[in-house]
């Protein structure tokens, strides 16, 4: 069992939400958390509960999506820190829309963010990692990267590459100390992506908690698990693992069943919402007004 005390976590998306949990659990166990968001005052907020409860907190406001200036946010962390032991990447941002209705930025934001910051991160971090033999990476993807959401099909696509990309690095790994875990939650209640449209998910789908994610990131820390699925409930967990395996035999049933529990009525809901958000918002991207979703 990995022990987390005294290590130095490098943890994305942190201000709110599910990196808002991660962050106490991970602190409950002794280690020292990086915090990084966009979000200075969401920062502020959270590093005063991790402290509160006795636990070590270090905050970074950085838009991770600049790719290119990604060395300078690992310089800030090592300068603050030191060597960073686990990295977790739980930044994420999810705009709806109907696929032609993109703009080329929207696709560059959730892609930079879902994805090739993690990717850029991890690269930047693993030859330290491996020179000391040991370390972790924590990659948040999601059911949709198994599944895919209509109008949601760039998230989508982000987090199906994360997955594979973790999947394929993971492999690379064996045997260097280093280790990977995927995390692919459902719907997540509560502060998140999808309290932030106003919209409860599809009664059948089941949903779980930020508290549920975080202690299952805990858990794949510890345990090594290559991959962890977190919905309702065992029962759920494992009703969803059956579903995804018939749904690979049989794609076009995974796509009736989506429609028929509302997976498409949902998100096109979601569209209406952000775009009414979006019109009393000051947050503009490429002159047209958008609401980015972030954990």
């Amino acid at each position: 069992m990995t022990i987390i005390a005294g290590k130095t976590v490098l943890l994305t998306g942190a201000s709110r939400g599910i990196g808002s949990m991660i962050a106490q659990a991970i602190a409950a166990e002794g280690a020292t958390i990086v915090g990084v968001s966009r979000s200075p005052t969401g920062l502020e907020n959270v590093g005063a509960i991790v402290q509160k409860a006795g636990g070590k907190w270090i905050g970074i406001p950085f838009d991770i999506s600049q790719i290119e200036s990604l060395p300078t946010l690992i310089q800030k962390v090592e300068q603050a820190a030191g060597s960073v032991d686990i990295l977790i990447n739980n930044a994420g941002i999810e705009i709806y829309r109907a696929f032609q209705d993109y703009s080329t930025a929207e696709l560059q934001a959730i892609l930079s963010t879902n994805l090739l910051a993690a990717i850029e991160l991890s690269r930047l971090l693993l030859p330290g990692m491996l020179d000391r033999n040991s370390g972790h990476i924590v990659n948040m993807a999601s059911l949709a990267a198994k599944k895919g959401h209509p109008y949601d099909s760039v998230y989508s696509a982000s987090k199906a590459g994360l997955l594979m990309w973790g999947d394929a690095l993971r492999q690379e790994l064996i045997g260097t100390g280093v280790t990977l875990s995927t995390i692919c939650p459902g719907y997540v209640s509560g502060q998140g992506m999808l309290a932030d449209t106003g919209i409860s998910a599809p009664r059948l789908s089941g949903t779980s908690t930020p508290h549920d994610v975080a202690i299952a990131v805990l858990k794949a820390i510890q345990k090594n698990q290559a991959e962890v699925i977190v919905n309702q409930d065992s029962f759920t967990v494992g009703f969803t693992k059956l579903l995804l395996g018939l749904w690979q035999l049989f794609p076009q049933l995974g796509d009736r069943m989506y429609r028929s529990i509302g997976v498409p009525q949902l998100n096109q809901q979601r569209i209406q919402n952000q775009q009414q958000a979006a019109s009393s918002s000051d947050l503009q991207l490429n002159d047209s007004p958008v609401i980015f979703v972030e954990r």
